[in-house]
């Protein structure tokens, strides 16, 4: 299973939120009633939360855990109150009866929220985040650039290797009390009478604000509708991943400036398995493609396989996702789009990669939701 670090500022905000069961970043409200980068970035990560992702807590450099995502009513992350993925609100005294979080006015910036319970608890000795690195340094990627983020998410083998040392710093005082963050399923409750339909997320709201037409005008809400699209609809032109991310650093040793973001990141399983079958890798450019994406595309394909499928690329499939392919960009892709590669020793056998595949968007304004076509050749569409 995945996990999600969240970014605290206050032992007190770590006792309310482990009490609570339920964690909101508090998002600042946009001027001119627009979302910003940020704000459809936040919603991407919500969006990618599944029940039995493990939850831990970051605070002035020691992390703390261990939790689990649960589903209320169906799901593990809500709409704090109806309409809270449109940047405007009503006034506090309006809207808080109907607000999971209601503690006071503040609470109108907690947008989006996720529950969950100990899994087995949250202990009160935290873990210094040098003694985390050290604990396992090959498996450790996303946590490093932690610091500049109010969460971030990790996957199954920086999960594990993160649970591994937080048992294992703990495991003299696992079921001691005076160890051990108190809860109350008081919140849980009040959710479980609020949340209905209208707390459900989606990026139909995100992709509806940021469109022109047919186009969306910000690249990080298209992320937020194609892991959207993803979670909902495994038989979709993507497949299916029980992974995805959109905020994975392809170059985590590299100064902060430096680093590489890929857009969506994936891998799925051999079903009913832990064993990773393929991985993915997806750029988006809400513009119409150019050169530039087929290199950028296919340098992830080569982190992928340097760090993840160790020299085996028929276990990647990539994607780039624009608002359209010209014919210079269809044939650099033919051109490039491809490796050679040797598995085994005895015997050796040589292979050939070509899995990158160009994916056309298109924004429906009466469904508000992306619909996607594969670019097999400029006059030759397969519409998915």
């Amino acid at each position: 299973m995945a996990g999600y670090i969240f970014t605290l500022n206050s032992i007190d905000s770590l006792n309310e939120i482990i009490s609570n069961g339920v964690y909101s970043t508090n998002l600042n409200i946009p001027l001119k009633n627009i979302w910003g980068i940020s704000h459809e970035g936040t919603l991407t990560d919500y969006l990618s939360m599944t029940e039995g992702d493990n939850v831990y807590f970051f605070i002035k450099r020691k992390i703390y855990g261990i939790g689990e995502l649960i589903n209320i009513n169906g799901d593990c992350k809500h709409l704090n109150f109806p309409g809270a993925d449109i940047p405007i609100a009503e006034s506090y005294s309006k809207l808080k009866n109907k607000m999971v979080l209601n503690k006071s006015s503040f609470n109108l910036g907690n947008r989006f929220i996720c529950t969950f319970k100990s899994s087995p608890n949250f202990f009160k000795n935290g873990i210094d985040m040098d003694d985390v690195l050290s604990s396992n340094p090959s498996a450790f990627k996303m946590i490093r650039v932690l610091w500049k983020l109010s969460f971030i998410k990790i996957d199954d083998i920086e999960n594990k290797a993160l649970f591994d040392i937080i048992l294992k710093t703990n495991e003299e005082d696992l079921d001691n009390p005076h160890n051990i963050f108190a809860s109350s399923k008081k919140l849980h409750k009040r959710s479980e009478r609020l949340i209905n339909e209208d707390y459900k997320m989606n990026s139909f709201n995100i992709l509806n604000l940021a469109s022109v037409g047919t186009k969306i005008k910000h690249e990080m809400a298209i992320e937020a509708g194609i892991v959207d699209y993803i979670k909902n609809t495994p038989t979709g032109i993507f497949g299916r991943w029980d992974y995805i991310s959109h905020q994975v650093v392809a170059s985590p040793f590299k100064p902060v400036e430096y680093m590489d973001k890929m857009d969506v990141f994936g891998y799925r399983f051999i079903s009913p398995y832990s064993t990773v079958s393929k991985y993915l890798a997806i750029e988006i450019k809400k513009d119409v493609a150019d050169l530039e994406v087929i290199n950028q595309i296919m340098k992830y394909v080569d982190w992928v396989n340097q760090e993840y499928s160790f020299g085996d690329y028929s276990m990647i499939e990539a994607y780039v996702v624009a608002q359209d392919f010209p014919e210079s960009v269809l044939k650099l892709k033919e051109d490039v789009g491809k490796r050679n590669f040797v598995i085994g020793r005895r015997p050796a056998v040589t292979k050939y990669w070509a899995n990158l595949k160009l994916i056309k968007y298109v924004f429906n304004e009466s469904k508000k939701e992306l619909e996607f076509s594969e670019i097999v050749k400029s006059s030759d569409k397969a519409i998915m």
